[in-house]
């Protein structure tokens, strides 16, 4: 994809949103200039707010989504440029946002007093602490860990940035910790390691664990994050949960589920098209394969994944290429589209094109989560396809992890599980599906928002339900609720 189709296609966002502190001289018609000229270069104005007076002129803050940070730029000189217009300082509210972190840890009981400062600490926390090592399981009861879940990164797969190092990851893992908090109601830390060695990784969060509820692991890149995961989840009691691939397979999960509602397939008949086949494609094509799906051909930058390939492989994708593509198809991804019935897809900007998806079976469904500009564009897919969903919050059906991970973990510590299993991620697919009544399903409605509040709940009791029935729950905090329909 070219720059000038690149432009084209991304509209204003707030994650690019500027204040400008403007000192507009006072005259009739002048704050109709900025906003106009504002509007004419594509800036999408928010709020205007008056700041104060100067004579002759009127000091306003003016909020504005730009594009990117180029975009910025341009609509700061075009104003500059204007006569009876002061820029009189840029913010970018983003940036402001993050100053001096976006979490705190704040105490739950006050500390106010004597009798405060010896029950919370000497003496009387030493009968506490006797009580945790006569009983360990005490810890659950008298300590943070019943709630409290690490945000584990080694900074190696950062969002679309790559491998950026610990430091620069912190920002995703605060961010990561508020969804935990607003959205599940769960206490996440951010822990960046300093390493990108294996086994490196494994003994850090290990020797951390004893604090910890759950561990989420985040932006470790393939194929080190799939050996990374299956240690701890064995040699951890807690639940260990890496969203990059399972917090995306169970909302993709969750999509399909009610798309197929919709044009009337079943999972055993899909032939499923994958691009790109790192972390979170292979965590979607196992689900995938667990909900029924029989057919999956997966591609990488090489083309595609087949038994017998040896260039360009890994552990994983060896396993990949045993257990998908049963007729070897060794051509493009265009061709084989055809006779396809979704397409998803894990990779990158401009993976195919229009054209090919005229190939696809009637009532055609493309998943493109490529972030921020997908695989195809929805403007570029709506001829052909019945079903288009994306990564993207400005469009309909945005597949969003956070839709999984705040309930899952909710549920699996409510219960005190000591993992998160297959199970426990097909319920919670199936409890996510669950929150769109048959009334409201449609094609552009086919996954809640991730602002309805049904969501969590409705996961977190899947989740450890899912846990009881198959052993790894040891407590019940919820009763059995009814098996989700089969897929």
């Amino acid at each position: 994809m070219n720059e000038t189709t690149s432009n084209k296609l991304l509209q204003p966002s707030a994650s690019y949103s500027l204040t400008l502190r403007l000192k507009i001289r006072n005259l009739p018609g002048m704050l109709g200039k900025v906003t106009s000229l504002i509007g004419e270069i594509g800036g999408d104005i928010g709020a205007i707010d008056i700041h104060g007076f100067e004579k002759d002129f009127i000091v306003r803050d003016v909020t504005v989504k730009v594009r990117d940070s180029a975009h910025g730029e341009q609509v700061v000189a075009t104003l500059k440029a204007l006569s009876d217009c002061q820029v009189v300082n840029v913010s970018d509210r983003t940036f402001l946002m993050h100053l001096g972190g976006k979490i705190r840890v704040t105490n739950k009981v006050p500390l106010a007093t004597r009798d405060d400062l010896s029950m919370a600490y000497t003496p009387g926390v030493a009968r506490v602490c006797m009580a945790i090592h006569d009983e360990p399981d005490n810890v659950y009861k008298l300590t943070i860990k019943r709630n409290l879940v690490a945000v584990v990164t080694d900074g190696s797969a950062v969002l679309g940035l790559g491998n950026i190092g610990p430091e620069a990851a912190l920002p995703v893992m605060e961010g990561k910790a508020m969804l935990f908090k607003e959205f599940g109601k769960l206490d996440a830390f951010p822990i960046a390691l300093a390493t990108q060695d294996t086994e490196e990784i494994i003994q850090a969060v290990k020797n951390i664990a004893p604090v910890f509820g759950g561990i989420n692991l985040e932006d470790i890149s393939a194929p080190r994050c799939f050996e990374i995961e299956s240690r701890l989840k064995k040699e951890l009691d807690i639940p260990v949960f890496h969203d990059d691939q399972h917090g995306t397979a169970v909302v993709v999960l969750a999509a399909l589920i009610n798309s197929l509602k919709i044009v009337k397939k079943q999972m055993r008949d899909l032939k499923v098209i994958v691009s790109g086949v790192g972390a979170a494609g292979v965590a979607c094509s196992k689900i995938l394969m667990e909900a029924g799906v029989k057919n999956i051909i997966g591609f990488d930058r090489q083309g595609a994944i087949y038994k017998g390939r040896t260039e360009h492989m890994n552990y994983m994708k060896d396993w990949f290429a045993d257990n998908t593509n049963p007729e070897r198809l060794k051509g493009s991804i265009g061709e084989a589209l055809t006779g396809a019935d979704l397409f998803l897809g894990l990779s990158g900007p401009g993976t195919i094109e229009a054209s090919q998806l005229k190939k696809m079976n009637r009532d055609a469904i493309v998943f493109a989560m490529a972030n921020p500009i997908p695989e195809i564009m929805p403007e570029e897919a709506a001829p052909y396809v019945r079903i288009m969903a994306t990564g993207r919050s400005d469009y309909p059906n945005q597949i969003n992890n956070v839709l999984c991970f705040p309930g899952i973990f909710r549920g699996a510590l409510d219960c005190n599980a000591t993992d998160i299993n297959e199970e426990m991620k097909l319920a919670a697919a199936a409890a996510i599906a669950s929150v769109i009544s048959a009334s409201e399903l449609n094609e552009d409605y086919i996954i809640p928002g991730v602002f309805n509040p049904q969501v969590v709940e409705s996961v977190a009791k899947a989740t450890a339900a899912a846990a009881a029935k198959t052993g790894v729950a040891r407590k019940r905090k919820y009763s059995m609720v009814p098996e989700p329909d089969s897929f």
